[in-house]
């Protein structure tokens, strides 16, 4: 999944660094970034580049760009596999999330000179509404700015590098409240210099400017690190991520006021097989939704008949909430059963 590039301007006082430029000449680890290679380049050429090599980090001082030295599959899998696990959020939430993909941060001077750049591997919005009002391709975070604009959570993955010794100050100086760290595990024989696993770093309450590490995401309320690590890097979506993205996307829906049924194609499935009222339709829809949530069922489901005695509604609630085919007949089963009691207490004299 490719995702549009913006670029964001921040307004404040430019630090300098002890060295001059001498960017070009240190070693990446020296630097700061391991994993990288030094690309030497003005302030206007980076402002040339719009389909140029993907940077991490550029700095006036330097005129170096770090560029990303790593198999890029490796690197851009995990950033790419999010929207899929978010679009079931979303479902359960019943609001669409915006992911804006590879963003570029500018930070400048009080008399406009560009100060340093960095880009950041996922970005995404709970409004998504917000996202789209935010202007392409360049917006001014200094005081006149909006001060919903920064997004709510920024994602980068270090395979061969590591944003802790350099950009993860720059969050914090920026104040981005919450940022994943994800290494990657093991792909094709590549292998990350450190562990494999996410780290959650959190903006502490207001008026603090320090990261503080966290098991759990604020922004998307209950989803662990592990739990986002393992939806990142299994190959195959496994029933117990697909029960945590239900959770999660729950939750922040309860928390809003909101439902799954608010989510739009899920109301057209709703009102296709209410209208319809066929067996058919009804497997449609069911079929629909657990292909939408990748929950594998075998040719068999849509003809079971259990499938056939329940109600549309019902149906269609239990593929919403199920973590699999057989978790989805269990739901069947006890409706049916529940529905068997009431009518003996119904018919007992």
């Amino acid at each position: 999944m490719s995702e549009p590039r913006a670029a964001y301007v921040v307004s404040r006082a430019p630090r300098r660094y002890v060295g001059g430029r001498s960017g070009s000449r240190r070693s990446a680890a020296a630097a700061g970034f391991p994993g990288c290679k030094a690309v030497p380049m003005t302030a206007a050429q980076l402002a040339r580049m719009e389909d140029g090599p993907r940077f991490e980090y550029w700095d006036a001082e330097e005129d170096v760009a770090w560029t990303v030295r790593e198999p890029a599959i490796v690197h851009e899998n995990p950033a790419h596999r999010l929207p899929a696990l978010l679009e079931r959020i979303a479902q359960a939430r019943g609001a669409a999330i915006a992911c804006g993909g590879t963003m570029t941060f500018h930070e400048r001077a009080p008399t406009g000179e560009l100060v340093r750049a960095m880009e950041a591997d996922q970005t995404l919005y709970l409004d998504e509404a917000r996202a789209r009002a935010l202007p392409v391709p360049t917006l001014a975070l200094g005081p006149d700015a909006p001060s919903n604009a920064l997004p709510d959570v920024v994602v980068e993955v270090d395979h061969a590098t590591d944003v802790r010794r350099r950009k993860l100050a720059e969050y914090q100086r920026w104040r981005f409240p919450e940022v994943w760290v994800e290494v990657p595990e093991p792909w094709q024989g590549h292998r990350s210099r450190r562990e494999p696993g996410l780290t959650i770093h959190l903006l502490e309450a207001s008026g603090s400017s320090r990261y503080r590490e966290a098991p759990a995401s604020r922004a998307l309320p209950g989803w662990t690190a592990e739990e986002i690590h393992r939806g990142l890097n299994e190959p195959k979506r496994s029933a117990s991520t697909s029960a945590a993205l239900e959770r999660v996307g729950r939750a922040l829906g309860r928390q809003e006021g909101l439902a799954p049924e608010e989510d739009p194609h899920l109301r057209r499935l709703l009102a296709r097989a209410r209208t319809a009222g066929r067996q058919d339709a009804k497997a449609a829809a069911v079929q629909a939704v657990l292909e939408q949530r990748g929950i594998p069922f075998s040719s068999d489901l849509l003809a079971n008949p259990q499938l056939a005695a329940q109600p549309t509604d019902a149906s269609i609630a239990a593929a919403l909430a199920c973590a699999s085919e057989a978790d989805f007949l269990a739901r069947l089963r006890r409706r049916a059963n529940n529905r068997e009691r009431e009518r003996d207490r119904e018919t007992a004299p």
